[in-house]
């Protein structure tokens, strides 16, 4: 088998069925899924054992609390040389892993990126042709968060994969990518996209500010450790914008 799909989970008993269901429709069988619960307390852990025809399912859980965490303790259970990362709130359609096969196969290619869109099948399109022209504008950049990035296994291994010693803020999915593209380069074909769900809606605790996005679009590929580690990553410490915001279900706040 070839690849090993990841998602960490956190109290996610409304949306995780749908989303393994989708994973089980797939049309790259068999593949490794490393399910990590993250110290859930409602019925995600009895969820997550569903059965699913085709899949190998790696149970792992994690007691420190963060998203960080529970990545970086699915990373020395990836064998395979392509590995996903996925959310436990987001569909795949069936042919999301063999799209991303297929760019992954391409020489100098280490990440294919998929497309976040919605169920709206005009802005779906609309924001898949977005994402090609971005992408073209800013090759040496992330245009896709971490419901959405596929990787050759050896390269991220190489970058230092999903750690917390190498960063510990909120947009870790864009930090982790500054250190796989030292490795080759990034590609977000037309048809990988998937469905997360579009529940927050307040993103204020889990996002950067718009000088802060201009900078990173400006600043030279050679320059983004400077930005990630000397300028952004002290600005995200001093507002307190740490993994741990992610784990805030800010819509579930009335």
């Amino acid at each position: 088998m070839r690849w090993t799909f990841v998602i960490a989970y956190y109290n996610e008993a409304d949306y995780l069925a749908d989303t393994l269901a989708s994973l089980a429709a797939q049309t790259v069988k068999p593949f490794r899924l490393l399910l990590v619960d993250n110290g859930s307390t409602d019925a995600s852990a009895r969820i997550a054992r569903m059965p699913l025809d085709g899949v190998e399912v790696v149970h792992l859980t994690e007691t420190r609390a963060g998203k960080i965490f529970a990545l970086e303790a699915a990373m020395p259970h990836i064998a395979t040389d392509l590995v996903a990362f996925g959310d436990a709130d987001t569909f795949y359609p069936p042919h999301y892993l063999a799209t991303a096969q297929a760019a992954l196969d391409r020489p100098g290619v280490v990440a294919a990126m998929a497309t976040d869109v919605s169920r709206d099948a005009k802005q779906a399109l609309r924001k898949r042709r977005h994402n090609q022209v971005v992408s073209r504008l800013w090759p040496k950049q992330t245009h896709t968060g971490g419901f959405g990035q596929t990787f050759r296994t050896a390269a991220l291994v190489a970058a230092g994969g999903y750690a917390e010693r190498h960063w510990r803020y909120v947009l870790m999915d864009h930090e982790v990518m500054e250190r796989v593209l030292h490795h080759g380069r990034a590609v977000y074909p037309f048809d990988l996209w998937c469905i997360p769900s579009p529940r927050r809606s307040d993103r204020t605790r889990v996002r950067w500010t718009l000088g802060e996005r201009l900078l990173y679009h400006l600043t030279p590929s050679a320059a983004k450790d400077w930005y990630f580690h000397r300028f952004l990553g002290p600005r995200l410490a001093a507002r307190k914008a740490t993994h741990l915001n992610l784990r805030e279900k800010t819509w579930e706040k009335r």
